[in-house]
């Protein structure tokens, strides 16, 4: 019995942690933007777009993988990947229509899909080199 609660906490573990991801976007693209600071660096706000789901991409990937258990990147990916994309696309919507200092942006949307296309870049690469196999013990 002991050995499968050591199983089962690294799941739990990666979608608490993609979880988290997950509000801590959320509380930064709905928050009034009146209480950001400011950093005046041309395209900043669209570099914190890639990165944003970059991670929110590599985390729900990593769940997904973790949850599914099958020996191949693509489902847990494609699940991965649609999830960031659908979730950016809520985001942008709710920004529109419960904010009043944001707006929906559709550059917005394509510095989300940016992050993602390097997330399913980087999740490649780490997959050829095993590193998903020795991270989540398949």
């Amino acid at each position: 019995m002991k050995r499968i609660k050591n199983l089962l906490v690294p799941k739990y573990l990666l979608f608490l942690v993609a979880l988290f991801w997950t509000g801590i976007v959320s509380y930064f693209c709905l928050v009034s933007s009146n209480e950001i600071p400011t950093v005046d660096i041309p395209g900043i706000d669209k570099c914190v777009h890639i990165v944003f789901h970059f991670a929110l991409t590599f985390f729900w990937f990593l769940f997904f993988s973790k949850q599914l258990q099958i020996n191949t990147i693509f489902k847990p990916l494609i699940f991965a990947v649609l999830f960031s994309f659908v979730f950016g696309i809520g985001i942008e919507i709710s920004q529109e229509l419960f904010t009043t200092t944001r707006s929906a942006d559709i550059l917005d949307v394509l510095a989300n899909t940016t992050g993602e296309i390097i997330a399913v870049i980087i999740i490649s690469i780490c997959n050829k080199h095993n590193v998903f196999n020795l991270l989540l013990k398949k």
